[in-house]
This record gives structure tokens, sequence and C-alpha cells, in this order.
């Protein structure tokens, strides 16, 4: 259980304190509820962008980096396709450097052409390492064109291509800033040697000021439901064949989601697994085969991939797959296959608030889901799953109709 209290500021900014007065350090964490799903398909990768260019340097603070390093804090952050996240972390003596830097770049960026182009280039520079020339780097750019026809994941946060970064203007980055980067569109939360007093009291102090922004007009696209299945096959220069296979599922919001998240963990969770120990250790024709889910606010997907030994073809790897999955759902679950899944889960749960930066963002996605307390009820969720919800959830969407298979072919074939 993570311990916290919550106020709302005049201006909208959502505060949560969590202290833990035996840490020697403060997290400072501020999450956006703007992601790559915000986006249109004509602008895609903005909000990856946008991420970059919060590090460019703001109204009053020319370098974010230098002032944090000489306060001996660290910080990262990261986009998703449902929210962005900024996270420092200071020694407690010097949490106001923190909220300092947070709060004057959410009062407004730099907005500096020089700034722009730098940001450009480097994330052109990551799109092409990290999904342009990297082995296996552009399956999701594929699988997700293959499974969504509507919905912003479409597209993987990078974008779907360098072409639309490089067109982006500083219009559109002053836009997208006055829409999304307000302070009744963030939470902040501040995690560590703070008491509740103190950290209210401070983030007051430092975003209370700060002009609340316009409600935003949200234009995301309710996906259909899938029908048929489909079917891509892609050639590559990956060094190994792989084989990749999605079906729709709840979203994170949902609560049927941990009931599908369960099943993945039944079907493809380590080596003790459904998939893997009958495909890879009995009868090998995978080198390795895994499920799991994306996580995604909106329906998502649940995966099933792994690479082909060789010699294995990708009709018999689909096949194989098929049949255990067939067998599965007419067997159902087995009521102790279902109690290993939840202690699993369990178990990592636990082990992520061991860190005080995972309960910081774990307090923070509550904010995303619209429901502050989550990461508190997840394990009381997780525990009232049955051996019928795991069936009833298989026997939905663990059908053909609903699935998307790729056959990732290597340079070799």
């Amino acid at each position: 259980m993570i311990e916290y209290e919550h106020t709302v500021l005049e201006n909208g900014l959502q505060v949560v304190i969590h202290p833990d007065p035996v840490s020697s350090v403060v997290v400072v964490n501020v999450a956006y509820k703007v992601g790559s799903r915000d986006e249109s398909p004509d602008k895609t990768g903005f909000a990856h962008l946008f991420e970059h260019l919060m590090f460019s340097g703001s109204a009053n603070i020319p370098s974010y980096d230098e002032p944090l390093q000489k306060a001996g804090g660290e910080n990262n952050a990261f986009t998703t396709p449902d929210y962005t996240n900024y996270y420092l972390t200071v020694p407690a003596g010097n949490i106001e450097t923190g909220l300092w830097l947070e709060s004057d770049r959410m009062l407004g960026l730099a907005f500096n052409e020089k700034g722009l182009e730098v940001q450009r280039k480097v994330v052109i520079e990551e799109f092409k390492q990290r999904y342009l020339n990297q082995p296996y780097g552009d399956v999701w750019h594929k699988l997700r064109t293959l499974a969504y026809k509507k919905h912003a994941y479409q597209w993987p946060t990078i974008g779907k291509n360098i072409e639309q970064i490089e067109a982006a203007k500083m219009d559109d980055v002053r836009a997208f800033f006055n829409t999304y980067y307000i302070p009744n569109n963030a939470i902040l939360v501040l995690a560590g040697n703070v008491s509740v007093e103190k950290g209210f009291e401070l983030a007051k102090k430092w975003f209370g000021d700060i002009p609340k922004g316009e409600p935003i007009k949200r234009d995301v696209h309710i996906e259909p439901i899938q029908t048929s299945k489909r079917f891509i096959s892609v050639d590559s220069n990956a060094p190994v064949n792989a084989f990749y296979k999605v079906y729709h599922m709840p979203g994170r919001a949902q609560l049927d989601y941990y009931t599908a998240d369960l099943l993945s963990d039944i079907l493809g969770r380590g080596k003790s697994s459904l998939l893997y120990k009958a495909l890879v250790e009995d009868n090998p024709i995978f080198t390795d085969l895994a499920a799991y889910v994306l996580g995604s606010l909106d329906p998502g997907l649940l995966v099933i991939s792994g690479k082909l030994l060789e010699g294995t073809t990708f009709k018999e790897a689909e096949k194989k797959v098929n049949q255990i999955i067939s067998m599965f759902i007419a067997s159902g679950v087995e009521q102790v296959d279902l109690e290993k899944a939840k202690n699993q889960a369990i178990a990592s749960h636990a082990f992520g608030d061991i860190d005080l930066l995972n309960r910081a963002m774990n307090l923070a996605y509550g904010f995303i889901l619209n429901d502050l307390d989550r990461t508190n009820k997840e394990l009381a969720i997780m525990e009232q799953i049955s051996v019928d919800d795991i069936n009833k959830m298989a026997n939905s969407i663990l059908i053909e109709s609903n699935a998307n298979t790729m056959y990732y072919k290597a340079a070799s074939n």
C-alpha cells in the first residue's frame, strides 16, 4: 500500500505527496496527459519530439541540466502513446531546485528555432538508429498499422516517418505546448523525504501562479471491432525469422485488463509458461517464445512473439501456436496455473513498490487512468480473478477473427 495525500491547486494541477522519511532524496515527477494518441495522422511523432524540446531551455532557465547537476540531481523522461512523464531525483535539501526547474518549463518554454532544430536532428537520428537501421526496429511500425485502422495507436511514439518530424514548425510547437502543457492537464508527485504539509506548501509556491489552460477537446478515434483475420509478410534485414501474433484486448482503464494480463502470463511469461514449455522446450520449433500485453490506456494488444528455430517454416510455427491456443481454450486454465500467474504478478508489483521512483510514477499513472488510487487496488483486483474469468477472456479474444499475424522474414530467406 502506497500512502499519499492529494490536493488540487486552483489552476487545476493535481498534487500528490508520498512521504518516505527514511529516504535521503525526493522524486519530483510531472506527468502530462498527452501522448501519440493525441496526434493527428499528418503530424505524428510530435509528442516524442516535444519531450526532447522540454530540455532545450525554458522562459527563465536557458540550461535545464546544469543547475540540476549542481544540486546533485539527475533526471529523465519518456513518452508513451498515452502520456508523457518527466522525473528527477534530488537530495531532499535541494527539492526547490527541482520544483523551480519543472515549474518554469510548465510556465513556458524558450521557443527558439535553434532548440527546435537541434532536437529535431536528435529525434531523426534516433529514428534512424533504433527503427530504420536496427534489426527488428520496424516491427511495431508494421504491427500497429496492421492491427489499428482508426485509432492513433496505429503509429508508434517515434512517429510514422522522418518526413513528418522534419516538417514540424515553430507554430506547431507553440500550439502543442499551449494545448497540453498546462497545469490542468498534469499531475505533480513528490515522493521521498518531504512532509505532506511542506510538499503542498512548495507545490503551491512554485506552481500555483501558472495560468490554467483551456479545457482540452480530445479527438481520439475509437477502433472498430475487428471481424476478420489480418496478415502481413515482411522482408527484413534481421538475422533470424520472427513470428508475431497480436489480439485486441481491453484497455488499461478497464478492469478486464487485468484478466487479459494474467491470461498472457499463463500463455507466455517465463520458461514454465504454456507456449514456452510446449514449443521451446518439449517440441522445439522456436528459440524463444513469449506472450505479454502492451498496457495501453485504450483497448490494446495481447502479443505472442518468438524467434523461429532454423529449419522451422512460418506456417508450421503458426499452426503449432494455434494448436496450443485451441487446446488451452478447449480444456480451460487450471487453478494451479492461475495461482502461479497471480503469485508472479503480486511479486512483481511488490518488487516495483520497493523503488521510490516507481512509487511516484505509479501514483502519477493513476491520474492518467482517472483513478488515482489504482496502484493500491491492483492486487485486490487480481486476487478476485477466477478460472472462469480467464476462460471467458480466452474465448473472447484468442480467436482468429481478432488476430493480426506477421511473418518477419530474415535477410537470408
